[in-house]
């Protein structure tokens, strides 16, 4: 009996991670629909990508409710692991940063919507490179909520950075262009409000990245905190997650595998 009551604990749990796992790839399908739509403004091929890009909202929002109400069904079981614990209170916050990205890939598509039916609108040469930056990341933090690799996590933290400054040298000449042409400001502004768009879904998938090395490893590396974590030797050679002994809140002290480095806000 003990041994049945065990396996069903696992199931619950495993259950909760597919369905974040799950979500995680539609809300990145959504992303990956808007980003190809606005880097690919002129081509044909894409106009079909916004409205795809609606369609999958309502199917995010339920999956961040089924996910919220087995989250909370497990929290009424009552008693859990450290590890357990960890997961729960870090799967309401991913659910919450993913349904977020969902919100605003649709706003990215109504750019490109906006964008399409203006005359003279010319993509900014930085906006794909800026584009693919932020996609890896959103990939990054799926990889490493797949394989609790804490190490992909980190280098999501990492890269928060650049996307800030894609944005600011594409406002920098947005800015210029809109003062120099008049007719410029109206398309001018949808990509500035694109390349907010984008700033916002790197920092959610930071967000995400630091809930998955909290669920992981114990460390909470939120609002300045932020931690260089090296990897343990399990996760070097399997990406499986780290054994309760090396876990270690680090509330006043440091964990001994990790080390100041990037400077991270959640959103």
């Amino acid at each position: 009996m003990g041994a049945t009551a065990g396996l069903t604990e696992v199931v619950l749990y495993d259950t909760l991670v597919n369905y974040l796992v799950s979500m995680a790839r539609t809300v990145e399908g959504a992303m990956n629909r808007a980003l190809d739509a606005i880097v690919s403004l002129e081509n044909p091929r894409t106009s079909v990508l916004p409205g795809e890009v609606f369609l999958l909202e309502p199917r995010i929002n339920e999956m961040e409710i089924v996910i919220d109400e087995h989250a909370i069904r497990l929290l009424r079981r009552g008693s859990f692991s450290d590890d357990e614990m960890r997961l729960i209170v870090a799967a309401l916050k991913i659910t919450n940063d993913l349904e977020r990205i969902g919100d605003i890939a649709v706003n990215l598509a109504e750019r490109v919507v906006s964008l399409r039916e203006m005359q003279g609108a010319q993509i900014p040469e930085e906006l794909a490179p800026m584009a693919s930056a932020v996609r890896a990341m959103v990939s990054k933090s799926l990889g490493a909520l797949i394989f609790r690799n804490v190490e992909m996590a980190t280098q999501v933290l990492e890269s928060d950075d650049v996307v800030d400054q894609y944005r600011d040298r594409i406002f920098e000449k947005l800015l210029q262009h809109m003062t120099q042409e008049p007719k410029l400001v109206s398309p001018g502004m949808q990509f500035i409000l694109a390349t907010r768009h984008l700033e916002r879904i790197a920092d959610h998938a930071t967000n995400i990245a630091e809930d998955i090395i909290f669920w992981v490893r114990g460390l909470d590396v939120r609002h300045g905190r932020g931690l260089e974590v090296r990897p343990s030797q399990s996760e070097q050679t399997d990406s499986a997650p780290a054994p309760d002994s090396a876990i270690t809140e680090n509330s006043h002290v440091l964990h001994s595998g990790v080390t100041p480095a990037c400077n991270t806000e959640r959103a």
